[in-house]
C-alpha cells in the first residue's frame, strides 16, 4: 500500500511515486524489458517509464485527510 497525504499531491510527490514504480518494474521485469527494447529497437528508459506509469494503477493507495 502507498500512503499519501491528501494535501500533498504536488509534482514532487508524483515524481517520487513514479520513481518507486520504476524501481519496482525494473526489479520485476528489467531483463525482459531490456530484451524487448533491444529486439524492437526501442529506448529502454522510455519503455521503463511507460511500464512504470501503468504499474501505478496496480498499487493500493491510502489517503490521509
Amino acid at each position: 500500500m502507498v500512503y499519501l497525504n491528501y494535501t500533498n499531491l504536488d509534482n514532487e510527490t508524483q515524481e517520487r511515486l513514479v520513481s518507486i514504480s520504476k524501481k519496482d518494474v525494473e526489479q520485476k521485469f528489467g531483463n525482459d524489458l531490456k530484451r524487448y527494447a533491444k529486439e524492437h529497437h526501442l529506448k529502454y528508459e522510455t519503455l521503463l517509464e511507460e511500464e512504470a506509469l501503468k504499474n501505478l494503477y496496480s498499487y493500493d493507495y491510502v489517503f490521509n485527510i
